[in-house]
């Protein structure tokens, strides 16, 4: 596994607006002293070209300097309607939703293509000397300038359609379940039918005294659990000979104080060990989908909901997150869940992790979008729609009789809080359909 740490310090620059404009700001610094010591070494090959700046310097500081100050302007501009977007976005999709605008690659180009434009016509403007001193008019310096300026206006093109078009609830949509099925792949690599099930042999090797005798360790600070670097766990586990039973797992909210893991033997802690353990767990201010997958479903469902809001009342937004939903339900559903029983190479048992169930996050799905749409005929259909084409798509008895369980409570809150009795009845026919199919699989895989 890669080091999760270094993965969470990319995830927390990538979801900046300064790393990349500052690297394309370095970029262009760098750009600047290339093009200048051309300049100063190959003058004499540069005058074959046709293509080169040839006018003065009165000329070239002119000209870089309507660059320099056009892209100020450009750059304000651009970051306005950012702001204004996240504004929308926090607005229509939920403050959550915020981080993956942040996220957006095309955005931050865009504010370092300008800025970094800037930086290099400052940076050339400073070396044109003119007739009063040594004339110097660095010609292919002013030519880069040129080109860059003209790569800013089809970057500026870029950014009138990109930001027309990352507020759309379809795109918003979209690259949230991108999102989701990245976090299946990274999580759940395992296809169904790989490898054995350890658990009753891990839960006979757990130590009968183990709530007693084992040594709570307290959380440091306060925020969401967002990554726990499970190899640096194993091999602290392995080098104290300890067994640790973790209390929380990522995306959940963690109060300081609160008992993050339990370690067995109490009497092999110690302050190092308690502050080795420490480090492999980081903390946060909001949740991640690094290695939480709930995340981006529950990202899904606050679209539906807002948009099934009164205020909002766009049915069809919700529908379409319910789609994506089921995609990546069905995506997960035939990937294997690990064990939270971790071993290590001698095949002693190390790690007893808080793991999430398929079943909880179909819980987590469909819950809230079934209470906030059960007065919807339409949100009703998908929602029993959607249960019966996960369950073609599992094997698991189990979670066929929770998509079960599921269909029933939509279809029973469908007939109180549809009022139209033909509504009811269309229902009641899906209805009908959905638990006939998944009672056909139920019999066929207890057959």
């Amino acid at each position: 596994m890669k080091n999760v740490k270094l993965a969470k310090m990319w995830d927390s620059l990538h979801s900046s607006y300064w790393f990349l404009p500052s690297v394309m700001v370095l970029g262009g610094i760098i750009l600047a002293f290339t093009t200048l010591t051309l300049d100063q070494t190959d003058k004499v090959k540069m005058e074959r070209w046709s293509w080169i700046y040839t006018g003065g310097p009165e000329g070239a500081r002119s000209l870089l300097s309507a660059i320099a100050g056009s892209m100020v302007s450009v750059a304000a501009t651009a970051f306005s309607i950012t702001i204004v977007a996240l504004q929308l976005a926090s607005a229509n999709f939920g403050p959550r939703l915020l981080r993956n605008f942040m996220q957006d690659t095309g955005n931050q180009i865009v504010l370092g293509t300008f800025i970094g434009t800037f930086i290099y016509c400052l940076l050339i403007l400073r070396t044109v000397r003119g007739e009063d001193y040594e004339l110097f008019v660095p010609e292919f310096s002013v030519t880069v300038g040129i080109l860059l300026a003209i790569a800013s206006i089809a970057v500026l093109i870029f950014f009138i359609h990109h930001a027309s078009t990352i507020i759309q609830a379809s795109h918003v949509i979209k690259s949230v379940s991108v999102d989701l099925h990245r976090a299946i792949e990274n999580l759940y690599p395992e296809k169904i039918g790989h490898g054995k099930d350890k658990q009753e042999r891990a839960v006979a090797e757990i130590p009968e005294n183990f709530a007693a005798a084992a040594y709570s360790i307290p959380a440091s600070q306060t925020g969401y659990l967002q990554v726990i670097d499970d190899e640096q766990l194993m091999k602290i586990a392995c080098k104290y000979d300890l067994l640790l039973r973790l209390e929380f797992r990522p995306g959940k909210f963690i109060i300081k104080g609160k008992t993050l893991v339990m370690s067995y033997p109490a009497q092999r802690v110690n302050k190092k060990v308690i502050k080795e353990i420490g480090k492999v767990f980081i903390l946060g201010k909001e949740r991640t989908e690094q290695q939480d997958i709930g995340f981006p479903i529950e990202q899904l469902v606050e679209i539906a909901m807002r948009a099934l809001s009164p205020g909002i009342n766009d049915p069809f937004t919700a529908i379409r997150c319910i789609e994506h939903i089921t995609d990546g339900l069905c995506h997960l559903s035939q990937r294997k869940f690990p064990s939270p029983y971790r071993y290590d190479k001698e095949k002693n048992l190390r790690l007893i992790t808080e793991t999430v169930s398929f079943t909880e996050l179909i819980d987590n799905a469909f819950n809230q979008i079934r209470i906030y749409g059960k007065s919807d005929l339409a949100v009703n259909l998908k929602l029993l729609e959607s249960i019966a084409i996960i369950a073609s798509y599992t094997e698991n008895p189990k979670y066929k009789s929770h998509l079960y369980k599921q269909a029933e409570m939509v279809f029973r809150g469908s007939q109180s809080g549809l009022f139209e009795e033909q509504d009811r009845l269309n229902v009641q026919e899906e209805y009908q359909r959905v638990i006939q199919a998944i009672e056909r699989k139920l019999g066929e895989n207890y057959a």
